[in-house]
């Protein structure tokens, strides 16, 4: 009786070695304490700028020259240089989250496109002071508590208006930081506080 219930017990112990048990673990949070800029984007260029055209290809550039040609063609170019800043970092935030979520289309797999459905992107359209605005912030991100790289989403709003229904909704109005930077005079980490509640700017 003793040796079967020591064969027994070892058995037990055997078949609960074996057991895998699933890994509960929280997916991991990419962060700006994990996570570094991407060095490229994919691009899927489409025709016209078209945002139902279909994709021609997928074109693979510098980040950073990704969000210099971004910045012109969504923010008026000779608007304030604080209402350009806060576009240059909502713009780098939005590709940065994308780079990490790739969409694959018609056997293409890219990060954004070139239309309206991501950013408006229009190769080498950098100009002097949208490459600025880019480049003074360039090590600056706007980020929540823990840090996690999210897109901070736009839109453009009413021409030459406040926009203040877009205050505090986590959507900046493109106009409204214009109206801000130029009219309020007000710094772009104002301007950026004003849309995008609990999140802080942050060196990287």
């Amino acid at each position: 009786m003793q040796r079967f219930l020591q064969v027994s017990l070892a058995l037990i112990l055997t078949t609960t070695a074996c057991i895998v048990y699933p890994d509960t673990a929280k997916a991991q949070v990419h962060s700006i304490f994990n996570t570094s800029y991407p060095k490229t984007i994919r691009v899927a260029i489409r025709a016209n700028n078209n945002p139902v055209s279909p994709i021609l290809y997928v074109q693979t550039l510098g980040f950073e020259e990704y969000c210099q040609d971004v910045l012109p063609n969504e923010w008026g170019p000779s608007w304030n240089l604080e209402s350009l800043k806060a576009g240059a970092i909502a713009i780098k935030m939005f590709a940065w989250y994308y780079t990490l979520h790739p969409t694959t289309e018609s056997g293409f797999t890219y990060d954004v496109d070139n239309t309206t459905n991501f950013q408006e992107f229009k190769y080498l359209s950098g100009r002097v002071k949208t490459d600025l605005a880019t480049q003074e912030t360039w090590n600056m991100v706007y980020v929540p508590a823990n840090g996690a790289i999210t897109q901070l989403n736009y839109r453009a709003g009413a021409p030459f208006r406040e926009n203040r229904s877009y205050l505090g909704t986590y959507m900046m109005s493109q106009w409204g930081s214009e109206y801000w930077g130029s009219k309020a005079k007000l710094p772009f980490e104002s301007i950026l506080r004003m849309y995008y509640p609990g999140y802080t700017l942050k060196f990287v």
